[in-house]
């Protein structure tokens, strides 16, 4: 039986791959602590803990009818953003996917009331909320299977919720399979206008976009620092008038997968809560407990029929 040895909430802001000359330039001369936050949870985790795949729940690939699971056996190329192309431009990536893992997550999608579709084509896009966080974690580690979910932008709370179910079935059905999730993304996420954008580039977090967004990213850090997801889940709805990236997908499809507000996990800081133009930022680690997650998804509660 597979199972999900530890997972995170991690940012992936273009900064993180400039120079270290330009971050620190663009840092007050100081560098940012996503960075060696980076290189600490490659040798804690990545490094040193027993896992065959990783799956990036990648807030920056949005789909639109179904929620799609890259499934090819194989991605590398050169990778050029068409949001920042000046600084991230044609950047290497090479790595094994997992299409067995990624037709084994479909499998369990009307069971879960939801759309998940394996896709292969080798000209699919890649995005920069998963070849960033590669470029520190899986680069270097040949033997390590890569795959990436999308966001999906017709979806709410329980779709994204309801991908993690079916995830989190997904993997068990494997045998002997050990994965690690990312939750690739932002916590709340408003940028500064263009013409005011250069004077908030520090990481301070006083450059946050609003106070209030300031305060509730604070306080989902300290719940989800914690363990208690079952009270930032139920406070969701208004988290989400603060406008965290892809409405906090990348995290809903996660905690899915760990056992929703049961999960008491609790989040192991790897840097401090930092700006990035005015949206917020941090790395939260949560190892699996002894204990396991506090058990699978309720599935009297998860397994509806599709609509």
């Amino acid at each position: 039986m597979g199972e999900i040895v530890g997972a995170g909430l991690l940012a992936h802001v273009p900064t993180i791959v400039l120079p270290e000359e330009s971050r620190k330039e663009l840092n007050e001369g100081r560098e940012i602590s996503l960075v060696p936050g980076l290189r600490r949870l490659r040798e804690e985790v990545f490094e040193t803990l027993d896992h065959d795949t990783v799956v990036v729940l990648d807030s920056h690939w949005a789909t639109t009818v179904e929620f799609v699971v890259s499934a090819h056996a194989r991605r590398a190329g050169l990778f050029t953003s068409e949001e920042l192309p000046r600084g991230m431009c044609r950047m290497p990536y090479d790595y094994p996917g997992d299409p067995e893992l990624a037709a084994s997550i479909s499998e369990f999608d009307e069971r879960h009331g939801t759309w998940i579709t394996p896709i292969d084509d080798p000209y699919l896009p890649v995005h920069y909320a998963t070849i960033n966080l590669w470029k520190y974690l899986g680069e270097g580690l040949p033997d390590k299977k890569w795959l990436s979910i999308g966001v999906c932008q017709t979806g709410d709370t329980e779709d994204h919720l309801r991908l993690g179910r079916a995830l989190a079935d997904g993997i068990a059905a494997l045998p002997d399979r050990k994965v690690l999730l990312i939750a690739s993304g932002a916590l709340s996420h408003s940028f500064w206008p263009l013409r005011q954008l250069r004077a908030h580039e520090s990481s301070e977090p006083s450059h946050i976009r609003t106070p209030e967004a300031r305060a509730a990213d604070e306080q989902c850090i300290e719940r989800l620092a914690r363990g208690d997801h079952a009270e930032v889940l139920r406070t969701m709805p208004e988290f989400l008038t603060h406008k965290p990236e892809a409405r906090f997908g990348h995290y809903l499809m996660m905690i899915g997968a760990l056992g929703e507000e049961r999960c008491s996990a609790a989040g192991r800081a790897f840097s401090d809560y930092e700006n990035s133009v005015g949206t917020g930022q941090m790395h939260l680690w949560f190892d699996r407990p002894a204990e396991g997650w506090t058990g699978a998804p309720d599935q009297t509660r998860s397994e509806v029929s599709l609509a």
